[in-house]
């Protein structure tokens, strides 16, 4: 039974994922021709994905690597580890991954958006501020607490935000063996090469000056 509980959360974030892609229509990746094709990531060879390597073996179908709490001392309070195909290989066409969030108090996942995934979070501790924007402009958001689930639609833009006195931690799944994450301010204001000032002056309706100040903050610290 402990064993069971221990368990639960990654349970309901698998049976999630098995929900999302009953219909093929909705699913993030297109189908697998094979039973498995673990991921070759030394390869040359582009292709949708990542080519087969011809050895393989349990361990790349098996991680830790969202075992342990992430460090979250940054300038947004939080940190996101993922388990995608990039540190595990063998879901390199099945069409999965999960992610593990952590938030110091007052932390926050800035506004951001997922292109190729439907994402949904299980609140592992703590409580959380989230929500998503639909392209009707209409906010969708509530808090959510410690067993709690919450999806975010794939290509929506949407945040989390811990406002609680108390870390925070979630794990969520992807309908996507690598779902992507466009992080709206850091794309605008960190792109490289620059978006140009008065693109963005005009979009946001601030002076020139101001949009250099802005982006004079997501430059590369030395």
């Amino acid at each position: 039974m402990a064993a069971f509980i221990k368990m639960f959360p990654l349970i309901v974030v698998l049976m999630a994922l098995l929900a999302i892609n009953s219909d093929k229509a909705c699913a993030g990746d297109p189908d697998m021709l094979q039973d498995i094709c673990v991921a070759d990531l030394t390869s040359t060879i582009k292709v949708n994905g990542f080519s087969c390597k011809n050895a393989f073996s349990a361990a790349d179908f098996s991680s830790m690597v969202i075992s342990k709490p992430g460090a979250t001392n940054n300038t947004f309070g939080s940190l996101v580890t993922g388990a995608n195909v990039l540190n595990i290989p063998g879901l390199n066409t099945l069409g999965v991954s999960l992610a593990r969030i952590d938030y110091a108090p007052g932390g926050i996942n800035p506004p951001h958006l997922h292109p190729r995934a439907t994402e949904m979070i299980y609140v592992l501790q703590g409580q959380l501020d989230v929500g998503f924007i639909t392209t009707a402009n209409v906010l969708v958001a509530k808090r959510i607490v410690q067993g709690e689930v919450f999806a975010f639609p794939r290509g929506l833009v949407h945040f989390q935000k811990n406002n609680g006195h108390m870390p925070a931690a979630v794990i969520a799944g992807f309908n996507s063996q690598l779902a992507g994450t466009q992080s709206i301010a850091t794309t605008l204001f960190a792109a490289s090469p620059s978006v140009p000032d008065d693109v963005l002056a005009q979009a946001f309706q601030i002076g020139t000056m101001q949009v250099r100040q802005i982006k004079s903050k997501f430059a590369p610290r030395n």
